[in-house]
């Protein structure tokens, strides 16, 4: 399929020049590439203005509330592992009411990716301090300068687990793309932070702020090599990655960080409780037949009990 397959009738309702137009055409490339097919695609989100991308892919998509895509994504991914899940929002629905979920999310290595949409601002609701604005600055719609320590959801990607994590910014949108095409390929859990300039309520990390200081991980070092290839180097790999995402001055793009050798948790699901486990997976199982019940609920629910 072609990146316009993927394009819904409805156009998005983003203000003029807004970082995510750029976001939501990586995603049409990145499916285009990898080919998914729209009817095994599912898109969840939360609230805010990132979170009506799935408004506009022609995917299954599921519009979740405040904070809880990630469960939500969880719950439809483990029920049919055959489905591509991928989570999109922004980081005040992720970082803030939904970190919690992302913590969870990395340490079980689930297979789906999620895609962070920072602005540093809550966008939707008239440009509050976001959880990633860094302490001090005062964009245009707070009355004092922001008090609180910002996140670095990089730093709680790693910390937490995530087995595939990279950067971008979203008005390169090959670039994004790409990553995101890899962050879908990977098995695993993965996350892709999207720098995506609010024009409206941010004034200060404008289009112009972060071309200042982005800089791409394999342009600066053609050694740079983020991919676990054995588990003797993992410590080495995450330490080198630290390293790069604690930077201050300068903003890093690229992948930081991969390793395919950690077991997903549908793996560890198969192994320990259940080696079918993906083979006929709920949703496809029948519910009847010639109209009588397939399965005898009752002797479910009473063994549940047991």
């Amino acid at each position: 399929m072609t990146a316009a397959k993927y394009r819904w009738v409805r156009a998005p309702e983003w203000c003029p020049g807004c970082g995510h137009f750029g976001v939501l055409q990586a995603v049409y490339n990145a499916f285009a590439e990898l080919d998914l097919d729209p009817a095994k695609t599912v898109l969840v989100s939360g609230i805010g203005c990132s979170s009506r991308l799935p408004h506009y892919v022609k995917t299954v998509s599921l519009h979740a509330i405040h904070g809880r895509a990630v469960p939500y994504a969880m719950g439809i991914k483990l029920a049919n592992p055959s489905l591509e899940v991928v989570v999109v929002g922004g980081d005040g629905d992720l970082m803030a009411i939904g970190g919690n979920h992302l913590l969870h999310l990395g340490r079980r290595n689930v297979d789906m990716a999620v895609i962070l949409m920072d602005n540093s601002v809550y966008g939707l609701t008239r440009g509050q301090a976001g959880p990633t604005l860094p302490a001090g600055l005062k964009v245009k719609a707070v009355p004092k300068p922001n008090l609180q320590t910002e996140i670095n959801p990089l730093l709680l990607a790693l910390t937490a687990g995530f087995t595939y994590i990279a950067r971008s910014y979203s008005y390169d949108i090959k670039y994004t793309a790409r990553l995101i095409a890899e962050a879908i390929r990977h098995r695993g859990s993965a996350f892709v932070h999207v720098y995506s300039p609010c024009v409206t309520y941010n004034n200060i990390m404008t289009r112009e702020w972060y071309e200042k200081r982005v800089y791409k991980l394999e342009e600066a070092d053609p050694q740079w090599d983020p991919v676990v290839r054995h588990e003797g180097e993992t410590e080495a790999k995450i330490r080198k990655a630290l390293d790069k995402i604690v930077e201050v001055d300068r903003l890093p793009l690229g992948v930081f960080y991969k390793n395919e050798l950690v077991p997903t948790f549908e793996e560890k699901y198969r192994a320990v409780y259940d080696s079918t486990y993906g083979n006929t997976p709920p949703p496809l199982q029948p519910i009847a037949r010639d109209g009588k019940p397939a399965v005898d609920l009752e002797k479910l629910v009473a063994d549940r009990l047991l």
